[in-house]
């Protein structure tokens, strides 16, 4: 059967130095299928120089400038964000392909590359909108990169004492949070940080945003959950006089007295979901629930 032409922009992970098979897996699946690759300019030279691999790219590219009708991350979560990141509001479809363990973006195992390309051609397959968050400091767009796919940390700098928090929502005040910092996450990144400072566990597509502080001052402070159509307004004060704002990870340095404004992005980042796959089970499994320890 004849299959379209499908032209797919590749990112990955550079670290993973270990995974030349699976790697090479990919990249023969794609080529069977008679695709067009476009890839990652220093993943490219990666791929060709450090490990080695034949690599049949149409071409490479930098920062935003490709087209593709599927993106294919080739690592775990964090590299998956980081190609949401590059993606934009180009709303391509992004396939997370995890190159060690199961992640919640990353969840095809190369080993699965092949159906996941059959089902790509045969339009068997399920896309996800993944609620973005747009970063504001003073009004103006935060960084290169101002949209968080997992969360926003606000974080105290180096050796400063905690830094003090005040949180408006829609123009109403909230609390200030004397805290080493606050996490405001997505559906997506609530398994993430928000997880391990104490905030709940949340499922994708449910349009809300959690607050998480991180070692709160105070011990009666809780988690909240707001509708992501809310605008959330927070104002630093910190002894040393800066903070760090990190958006997915990547930490912009802010002064004190910036505002940082949060509210929904207009566009969303469409993930690629096999027809079979499952949120419950990827989520026990990385919880080890029902594992019995005793």
């Amino acid at each position: 059967m004849e299959h379209r032409k499908l032209r797919f922009a590749l990112f990955g992970n550079i670290y993973q130095v270990k995974k030349s098979a699976s790697i090479q897996k990919v990249l023969s699946c794609i080529d069977n299928f008679g695709g067009e690759l476009y890839v990652d300019m220093e993943y490219y030279y990666f791929l060709k120089d450090n490990q080695r691999l034949n690599v049949n790219a149409k071409q490479t590219f930098t920062g935003n400038d490709f087209e593709a009708d599927f993106v294919i991350s080739m690592g775990g979560d964090g590299t998956f964000l980081k190609a949401a990141s590059r993606v934009g509001r180009k709303e391509i479809p992004i396939l997370g392909v995890n190159m060690g363990r199961l992640g919640f973006l990353a969840d095809v195992s190369p080993d699965d590359i092949e159906h996941c390309m059959e089902a790509l051609h045969h339009d068997d397959f399920a896309i996800e909108s993944r609620a973005l968050m747009l970063v504001e400091a003073d009004g103006q767009p935060l960084g290169e990169n101002n949209c968080a796919l997992n969360d926003v940390a606000l974080l105290k700098r180096d050796t400063a004492s905690m830094i003090s928090i005040r949180a408006n929502i829609n123009g109403q005040y909230l609390n200030t949070y004397q805290a080493d910092g606050l996490v405001v996450s997505t559906p997506t990144g609530s398994t993430a940080y928000s997880l391990s400072n104490g905030g709940p566990i949340i499922v994708p597509g449910t349009n809300v945003f959690s607050m998480t502080a991180v070692a709160p001052h105070s011990l009666n402070v809780r988690p909240i959950v707001l509708p992501d159509s809310s605008v959330i307004e927070l104002d630093v004060e910190s002894r040393s006089h800066n903070f760090l704002v990190a958006i997915d990870g990547r930490s912009e340095k802010c002064k004190e007295g910036t505002r940082i404004t949060l509210r929904r992005a207009p566009y969303t980042v469409k993930v690629v979901k096999r027809a079979d796959h499952r949120y419950f089970s990827t989520l026990r499994e990385k919880m080890m629930w029902g594992v019995d320890t005793r």
